[in-house]
């Protein structure tokens, strides 16, 4: 089967308080998640660009379903200043933990960084500087 679009169409991202996760992200990233109540599922979705490459995610809060965890699956955000060092520079003050600084990938491929969000969830950074 020829693969004619990336793989990867939605994230959710597990908290266990909304707001304090809500706003470690948009203190990080420095845009707005808007918020959304689905039955017992609340979520806040990151923005998102209809018809452009990558993936739309969101935070994501059921009692029952949803647990933040530093194992397993790791997601990589787009630093979408252009160097992750400026989201990074910005995850301790949120309340966050830097696990990995901010290294290179390859020439190729770019940067990397990874941190603990205030929930627990282990994510990681990519950017091409």
């Amino acid at each position: 089967m020829e693969v004619t679009h990336n793989v990867i169409g939605w994230v959710e991202v597990p908290v266990e308080n909304m707001e304090r996760a809500q706003k470690f992200y948009e203190t990080v990233f420095g845009f707005e998640l808007s918020r959304h109540q689905l039955g017992p599922l609340g979520m806040a979705w990151f923005p998102w660009v209809d018809n452009s490459i990558g993936s739309g995610a969101s935070l994501v809060y059921h009692k029952d379903f949803y647990k933040p965890s530093a194992d397993g699956v790791i997601i990589y955000f787009t630093a979408f200043s252009g160097d992750l060092s400026n989201e990074l520079s910005r995850v301790e003050a949120a309340g966050g933990k830097v696990v990995v600084e901010k290294k290179q990938i390859s020439p190729e491929h770019g940067y990397m960084g990874v941190f603990i969000d205030t929930e627990g969830n282990r994510i990681a950074l990519h950017s091409r500087q």
